[in-house]
């Protein structure tokens, strides 16, 4: 963790975790260790910071981030994870006195921790997930835009973590590989793996490329596309990957373009492993131009806050400004993909975020100022009979309280 904690506006954690691992040249159980410590202190960061300022003297020790550090990860160890307290304990202890810029507080870390570990029942009990564990200006957003009981169950579902979720290269094999890997069939068409299972690679299907990890609500919007073998496919903003995987496991003739080469390399490689093909564009896609395409998926980058299950730095490493500086980007960048669809063509946009502006609201100016496209609304029997799912226009709308990444999709065609 280093210094995270202390910073006003940290790097991302995988990011800054990732470095460190590195740097640190941690075996792969220790570096899976360490992420689940940084993990759960991010997940309740703010209910930390309240606990440990109560319990302070002098309140947080702002001045000093790699104290705070050290007492808000062994906080975090004894509030959310299966570790036993007097390790926690002891393991902050030992990094204090090991470090001369806190060894002489290591008597305080001692106390401290000790009587979060002796209130820890009263501590749970007494949070409140919206309040304690999002940021203000999100828990009010987020309070607006669905309402105070649905923001409540939003932050409760950040506290639980996600679960892991397969997309198969072959859905007809949904059972088959369910049985298999010992996982749940979820009615949108993904596999959900159990918790506390083996590590990926060591699953069955891994080597025999059966099938890749992506969240069930990300792989929803490359369904919604319906390509058909042959057609012509652009994936802009492609990589990771996960959905252009998806759109050249139906055997269309997909472009996949991203800014990041490195990023780009990576999804070659996972095209590679998977046996499957894809031309492969290094481009801005707000510049990008080409003949149009049958079919286009504008995956656009965002504040990520739907994906705060898994990522929940993102709460904290996000701010309220960075919305509007997005929304400006989607709308270039969806300006630009209706130029690259074909009369008759679809397109669809979508994003990982919470934010109507980033969702809702920016469908909403486009249909505006291109009247040459129409909404052709998701049905429930495309989403697994959920129809919670969809919102009043036609558009997926899922949530961190459906058990899901939080997602909105908009499925557009343009006029002949």
């Amino acid at each position: 963790m280093a210094d995270l904690i202390g910073q006003d506006r940290p790097p991302a954690l995988d990011e800054a975790l990732g470095a460190a691992i590195r740097a640190e040249g941690l075996e792969s159980g220790d570096a899976a260790l360490a992420r689940a410590i940084a993990v759960a202190t991010f997940r309740r960061l703010g209910q930390i910071r309240r606990v440990l300022a109560e319990r302070l003297a002098k309140g947080l020790p702002v001045a000093k981030p790699r104290l705070l550090s050290l007492l808000a990860t062994g906080c975090a160890q004894i509030l959310d994870l299966a570790v036993p307290d007097h390790a926690a304990v002891d393991l902050a202890v030992r990094l204090a006195k090991a470090d001369p810029r806190t060894a002489g507080f290591a008597g305080v870390v001692n106390a401290v921790l000790r009587r979060v570990a002796r209130e820890r029942e009263a501590i749970l009990a007494g949070a409140d997930p919206l309040a304690d564990n999002t940021p203000e200006w999100l828990a009010r957003r987020w309070g607006a835009a669905y309402g105070p009981e649905t923001a409540a169950a939003i932050a409760r579902a950040h506290l639980t973590g996600a679960a892991i979720d397969l997309t198969l290269r072959r859905e007809d094999e949904a059972k088959t590989w369910a049985e298999r890997l010992g996982a749940t069939r979820l009615p949108t068409g993904s596999l959900r793996l159990p918790p506390d299972g083996a590590a990926i690679p060591a699953l069955p299907g891994f080597g025999e490329a059966a099938w890749w990890v992506q969240d069930a609500a990300a792989a929803i919007p490359a369904r919604l596309l319906a390509v058909a073998p042959g057609e012509r496919v652009l994936d802009l903003c492609a990589a990771p990957g996960g959905k252009t995987m998806q759109l050249a496991s139906r055997d269309a003739a997909v472009t996949a373009l991203d800014r990041s080469a490195p990023r780009l390399e990576r999804l070659r490689e996972n095209l590679s492993r998977l046996g499957l093909t894809a031309e492969i564009a290094v481009a801005d896609a707000t510049a990008y131009a080409a003949a149009p395409f049958d079919a286009v998926l504008l995956d656009a980058p965002c504040s990520a806050t739907g994906t705060i299950r898994r990522h929940p730095d993102v709460a904290w490493t996000k701010v309220e400004a960075d919305i509007a500086r997005l929304a400006g980007l989607q709308r270039r960048l969806l300006d630009r993909a209706a130029t690259l669809v074909r009369p008759g063509g679809r397109l669809v946009y979508c994003t990982c975020s919470l934010e109507p502006e980033e969702g809702e609201a920016q469908i909403a100016a486009f249909l505006a100022r291109n009247a040459n496209f129409a909404r052709v609304p998701v049905t429930p029997e495309e989403v697994g009979g959920r129809g919670e799912l969809i919102d009043g226009d036609g558009d997926l709308r899922t949530l961190p309280s459906h058990g899901l990444d939080g997602f909105f999709a908009s499925r557009l065609r343009r006029a002949e």
